[in-house]
C-alpha cells in the first residue's frame, strides 16, 4: 500500500513537473515581440493631425502602448495606454498641448509590449523612432488662369500654384471634390464641373490643398457662372416597352416585382448606384493629358435627346416617376460602329444597369468620355484607344427602346455636358489658351473650322417613346 501511494506521489510530482515546465515553455517561448504600424510615417507633422498606433501581437496579447516625444534631449510623455488581452490594440493621439513651436525638430517614439514573459519577464518589446519636424504652416495658394466663365452643366478649367509641397489639391464644391494634377513647370491644372441640378447662385466652388503634415486650405475660386435652362419633356410608358425589357431588367433586380415597380426600381434606385459607379471608375484617370484636338461624335448621326433634359413619365395616364437625362443620344442606322472620341484608355467596360453595356473611356486628369446601350463591345479595360477607333456596336441595352448612342462626357466622374468637348473653338478659348496664357504647356491643338453649335442651340429630331413604335432609327431614350 504504502509503495503503491510512494508510486502516485511520484507520478503526481512528475505531472506537475511536467505541467510547470510546459506553462514555462508556452510563456518564455514567445520571443516575437508585437509589430508596429502607424498611420503618419511623414517627416512632417502639425499640431492637430490624428495619429493611429497599431499593435499586433499573434502569440500574446498587447500590454500596452506608448508614445514620447523626444525634444532636445528631453523625452515628453505623450500618451500611454494599457490593454487587457486582445491580440490587436489601437492608440490614436495629437501632439497638442506639448509646448512645441513651428519648424521644432524632434523625434516620435513608440514603444509596444506584449503580456508573455518574455524580455526577463516584462514581455516583449518593440519600438519605432519616426524623425519629425513641426509645420505649422498652410499651404497658399495663388490662381494664375484668368476667372472662367463656367455654364451651368458645364466644364471650367484653372490653373495655380501652391506656395509649398501638397499631399492633395483640388476643387472642392459640397460633396463633390476635382482633383488638382501637376504640370511639368510646378503648377497645377484642375478641371472641375458646374453641376446640372445646382443654380448659379449656388455654384460656389473652393480650391483647396492639404500637405503631409496634416494642414488645409480652402478658398473661394473666383469663377462667373453662366445660367442655362435644360428642356423638357414627357415619356409615356407602354406595356409592350416593358414586356420587352422584362427578361433584361429582371436580371438587374431579380426580386418578384410586377413590370411597372421593377422599371421603378431601375430607373430610381438602379440610377443612383450607377451614378456612384460612374463616380468611382472617375478617380480611375491619368495624371496627364491624353487626348488630342476636339473630341468626335457618331458619324451621320442625328441628335435625339440633350444633356440634362428633364423627364416626367406617365403609365396609364399617371405621373409615376420623373429624372433627369444626362449625356447626348445620337441615332444612326441600327447597330453602327462607334469609334472613340479621343485618344485614351478604357476605364470600363461592361453592362451597367440603366446604361446597359457601356464603355468608359478616361482621356487624362478627370476626363472621360461614355458610350452606352451599346449591342457589342470591342475592348477591354485597360486597352490603349486612338482617336476615331472602333470600340463597339450601337444598340438597344439598358434603358432604351431602340437602337441608339448614348454619348457623355464626365468630370471626375459627374456628367457635364458633352457638346462644350466636341467643339474645338471652346477648348481653344477656355482649356488651351487658358493653360498657356498661366504660363502653362498643354499639346499642340489645331481649330479645324468654324464654332460648332452650342448646347440648347443644336436642333434635335423629335424622338419616339420608349413603347411607342420604334422606326430603325429613331430610339427611346434614357
Amino acid at each position: 500500500m504504502r509503495g503503491t501511494r510512494s508510486r502516485m506521489s511520484v507520478v503526481l510530482t512528475l505531472f506537475a513537473f511536467a505541467a510547470a515546465a510546459f506553462v514555462a515553455f508556452m510563456l518564455f517561448n514567445d520571443r516575437q515581440p508585437p509589430a508596429i504600424a502607424v498611420s503618419h510615417t511623414g517627416d512632417r507633422i502639425n499640431l492637430s493631425l490624428p495619429v493611429t498606433v497599431r499593435a499586433t501581437d499573434e502569440a500574446s496579447a498587447v500590454a500596452y502602448i506608448d508614445v514620447a516625444v523626444r525634444f532636445q534631449e528631453n523625452l515628453i510623455p505623450v500618451v500611454r495606454r494599457e490593454f487587457g488581452g486582445s491580440g490587436q490594440e489601437e492608440l490614436t493621439f495629437t501632439l497638442a498641448g506639448l509646448g512645441l513651436k513651428n519648424n521644432d525638430v524632434f523625434d516620435l517614439e513608440i514603444t509596444v509590449a506584449d503580456n508573455s514573459f518574455g524580455g526577463l519577464g516584462f514581455g516583449n518589446k518593440n519600438s519605432v523612432i519616426l524623425p519629425m519636424r513641426l509645420d505649422l504652416s498652410e499651404p497658399r495658394l495663388t490662381v494664375k488662369s484668368s476667372v472662367p466663365y463656367v455654364r451651368r452643366g458645364g466644364t471650367g478649367c484653372v490653373v495655380y500654384s501652391a506656395s509649398k509641397e501638397v499631399a492633395g489639391t483640388g476643387v472642392k464644391l459640397g460633396d463633390l471634390f476635382f482633383p488638382a494634377f501637376r504640370q511639368e513647370n510646378g503648377d497645377y491644372l484642375c478641371f472641375f464641373a458646374f453641376p446640372y441640378y445646382l443654380d448659379t447662385k449656388d455654384f460656389t466652388p473652393l480650391l483647396t490643398a492639404w500637405d503631409t503634415a496634416g494642414n488645409r486650405t480652402a478658398q473661394n475660386l473666383p469663377v462667373t457662372a453662366v445660367p442655362r435652362r435644360f428642356s423638357s419633356d414627357t415619356i409615356t410608358l407602354s406595356r409592350s416597352f416593358l414586356d420587352a425589357k422584362a427578361a433584361e431588367f429582371e436580371a438587374v433586380v431579380p426580386e418578384p416585382l410586377s413590370l411597372i415597380e421593377r422599371f421603378l426600381e431601375i430607373n430610381g434606385r438602379i440610377r443612383r448606384e450607377n451614378a456612384k459607379t460612374l463616380m468611382e471608375v472617375g478617380k480611375n484617370t491619368a495624371p496627364t493629358i491624353l487626348w488630342r484636338g476636339a473630341f468626335q461624335r457618331l458619324p451621320r448621326a442625328a441628335p435625339r435627346a440633350g444633356f440634362a433634359d428633364h423627364r416626367v413619365y406617365l403609365w396609364e395616364g399617371k405621373k409615376i416617376d420623373e429624372q433627369t437625362h444626362l449625356g447626348f443620344d445620337l441615332a444612326s442606322v441600327k447597330q453602327a460602329d462607334v469609334p472613340a472620341a479621343n485618344f485614351g484608355t478604357v476605364v470600363y467596360a461592361g453592362y451597367l444597369g440603366i446604361y446597359g453595356n457601356l464603355i468608359v473611356i478616361d482621356h487624362g486628369m478627370g476626363l472621360q468620355s461614355l458610350y452606352s446601350h451599346l449591342s457589342a463591345i470591342g475592348v477591354e479595360v485597360g486597352s490603349r484607344i486612338a482617336k476615331g477607333e472602333i470600340i463597339g456596336k450601337t444598340g438597344a441595352t439598358g434603358m432604351a427602346g431602340g437602337d441608339h448612342l448614348h454619348f457623355g462626357i464626365l468630370i471626375s466622374g459627374l456628367e457635364v455636358t458633352p457638346l462644350e468637348w466636341l467643339d474645338d473653338h471652346w477648348i481653344k478659348d477656355n482649356v488651351v489658351d487658358r493653360v498657356k496664357d498661366a504660363g502653362g504647356t498643354l499639346p499642340e491643338f489645331q481649330v479645324s473650322g468654324p464654332a460648332a453649335p452650342q448646347g440648347e442651340n443644336e436642333k434635335k429630331t423629335k424622338p419616339e417613346k420608349p413603347g411607342n413604335k420604334q422606326r430603325r432609327r429613331s430610339p427611346a431614350r434614357r
